[in-house]
């Protein structure tokens, strides 16, 4: 991938993430700090879909954004192409595997699991 394609995917995830987050933040103002923490009150959060996908929205996003960056710095540490081969699948694999551990949380609460 080109690297100013890498890089509007670097601003375009971090510009998303930050207007999402914000959103967030707001959303949890409308209760006490204590009151949000409280385990029925997280457990309702993730049983409303649009919340829930919002934060899985909010959890790909900062993931993309940085691995993406892990990854840019890595590439600037020593060249070389089995290293670039390297770094990128390692950061893509750790990416997938943050978001697959991240969503089995909102997973597993819709499903009456936990």
């Amino acid at each position: 991938m080109r690297e100013s394609t890498i890089m509007k995917i670097h601003y375009g995830t971090a510009l998303a993430a930050v207007a999402l987050v914000a959103v967030h933040i707001l959303m949890r103002l409308t209760q006490g700090f204590a009151e949000s923490l409280e385990y029925e009150s997280v457990l309702a959060n993730y049983k409303f879909i649009p919340y829930a996908a919002m934060l899985e929205l909010i959890l790909i996003l900062l993931s993309v954004h940085g691995f993406n960056g892990l990854r840019v710095i890595l590439l600037e540490l020593k060249q070389g192409r089995m290293y670039e081969k390297a770094v990128s699948y390692g950061c893509l694999a750790a990416m997938i595997g943050l978001i697959a551990y991240g969503s089995r949380t909102i997973i597993m609460t819709n499903m009456g699991m936990v």
